[in-house]
């Protein structure tokens, strides 16, 4: 069965366009997001609140600016710093490969968070999920993120070279920036939630058997090398 491929331009524009519709209540989303960011404790919840915010983004839903304050933000914070120590030393140790692996394990986990909240799953499956969504798509993902990226820092970087206010615009250019990255990353999470309730669907139960001690760990092992060597190949 052929991968859905994920289509970069649509996405980029579906994201800006999204962002332009409802940029106020985004913008100061983000604003009250880097203000409280240093804040501890407090910034655990409206980190999480604004993953929850790209989740409604890809739903199509209106962002509520004061959500990232809910307190349900702060349920399930052990699954949620167990997904994290998973997914970056996961990634670390990826790096120690030559960095490429590091590169592509990053991208491959990269909505684990996502899945994890909107979904409801394990840390373990949220990151299986998240693996199995983007099989065929890790490249298309790249330059999503790298072209948002680029004119990101090329409208901070023109704005910063003007004299004297040059390097105040480039803060608010950032920050304006931001809150239309933040739409694209919504428009591709929807992209990939609807590959993943096809997948939960049709293994309601979960797609690795050797995560629930039905087979050996032999065979496990096996699988799985077999199954990143495929990927390696059709990334390739």
């Amino acid at each position: 069965m052929a991968t859905e491929k994920l289509d970069i331009v649509k996405t980029i524009g579906d994201g800006i366009r999204y962002g332009l519709k409802n940029f106020f209540p985004l913008l100061l989303m983000v604003i009250l997001y880097f203000v409280t960011v240093w804040i501890p404790y407090l910034n655990v919840g409206t980190t999480i609140g604004l993953y929850k915010a790209v989740i409604g983004i890809g739903r199509g839903e209106t962002i509520d600016p004061t959500s990232i304050f809910a307190k349900e933000n702060f349920h399930n914070l052990s699954g949620f710093f167990l997904l994290l120590g998973l997914l970056y030393i996961g990634t670390v140790v990826a790096m120690m490969f030559m960095l490429i692996p590091g590169i592509v394990m990053g991208i491959a986990w990269g909505f684990a968070i996502y899945f994890f909240l909107d979904k409801k799953v394990s840390p373990l499956k949220s990151l299986q999920l998240s693996y199995d969504t983007t099989y065929g798509n890790k490249w298309r993902i790249f330059f999503v993120e790298f072209l948002t990226a680029l004119a990101i820092g090329l409208v901070c970087g023109l704005l910063g070279a003007i004299p004297k206010v040059g390097g105040v615009l480039a803060i608010l250019a950032a920050i304006v920036c931001s809150a239309i990255a933040v739409a694209i990353e919504g428009v591709m999470y929807d992209f990939f939630s609807k590959k993943a309730d096809a997948i939960l669907a049709e293994h309601p139960h979960g797609r690795g058997r050797c995560c629930h001690g039905e087979e050996p760990v032999a065979e496990a092992a096996k699988e799985t090398v077999e199954e990143v060597i495929d990927d390696v190949q059709t990334e390739a």
